[in-house]
């Protein structure tokens, strides 16, 4: 059974896929499914509870926050997609590099990452979006390289562990060069894993650029992000429960989404998880 059989009997991890695709599409085709400019206001209709004209209602400024919830999807996938590349590719350069080589250059750039791995993970975030400044593009930043210590870490342990097989063994002694051995022999083994937790970090990444905007220090207004939505509603939670609540839900079917996918892409990559092989 292949890794797409295994990963479509996995009835979770096909509703999350399912629920990707959503919000893909929502992200993608926002000007024409948003029934509003998502900056449109009226303050006449200021909290308007849902019902026949907005149907999820209206936030503290009148603004459509069905609009405003797909518009914060064309965010929270591309600080999440950006961030996700921004952490891969820098951990695995640095994972493969600690890894391979080894001796004093592993041990320090594991002194380096555990040291990053210490702090609190918001903490770290908060900390670099204060230097970069707020914005979609900090944010992104900010996001990716908190995740770089932690894939660098996966990948390295990773590489330690394949470098020691036979199989590569014998291609050493055979005389093939180092990039011959990372290209045929290292990353394919590592790749599988890695998407895993790619995915994985998409939930983690999506979750993060909320709080950042929650606080303050991520996406600034006018722009519909949802942490921003979040942030803006608590104010009126008793009043218009709806205006705070939406967003929420948002965050947390966007998480739960790329949650069962990565843990349907877990099983299926790697079937011994499930007591198959």
């Amino acid at each position: 059974m292949n890794a797409w059989s295994r990963f479509r009997h996995n009835r979770l991890a096909v509703l999350g896929l399912a629920l990707v695709a959503v919000l893909a599409l929502s992200a993608a085709l926002a000007p024409w499914l948003a029934p509003y400019d998502p900056t449109r206001q009226s303050l006449v209709e200021k909290r308007t509870p849902p019902g026949a004209k907005y149907l999820l209602g209206a936030d503290e400024f009148g603004r459509d926050i069905l609009s405003r919830v797909i518009y914060g999807s064309r965010v929270a996938l591309l600080v999440g997609v950006l961030s996700v590349v921004i952490a891969v590719v820098g951990g695995l350069l640095l994972g493969t590099t600690a890894g391979f080589v080894g001796g004093w250059l592993d041990a320090l750039m594991m002194r380096a990452v555990e040291i990053l791995l210490a702090f609190p993970y918001l903490l770290l975030a908060l900390a670099i979006v204060a230097a970069l400044g707020p914005g979609v593009l900090n944010t992104t930043i900010a996001v990716g390289i908190w995740g770089v210590p932690a894939v660098t870490r996966i990948v390295r342990g990773s590489v330690l562990t394949l470098r020691e097989t036979e199989y590569v063994g014998a291609a050493r002694a055979l005389g093939a060069p180092a990039a011959a051995l990372l290209r045929r022999h290292i990353l394919p083994n590592v790749l599988p894993g890695l998407i895993v937790y790619a995915t994985l970090f998409m939930a983690n990444a999506i979750l993060l650029e909320a709080a950042l905007s929650f606080l303050g220090l991520g996406v600034q207004p006018p722009i519909a992000s949802w942490g921003l939505m979040v942030s803006t509603g608590r104010d009126v939670l008793l009043v218009a429960p709806h205006v705070a609540t939406v967003p929420g839900v948002a965050i947390m079917v966007a998480v739960l989404a790329f949650n069962l996918v990565g843990d349907g892409l877990r099983d299926a990559l790697d079937p011994r998880l499930r007591g198959s092989v």
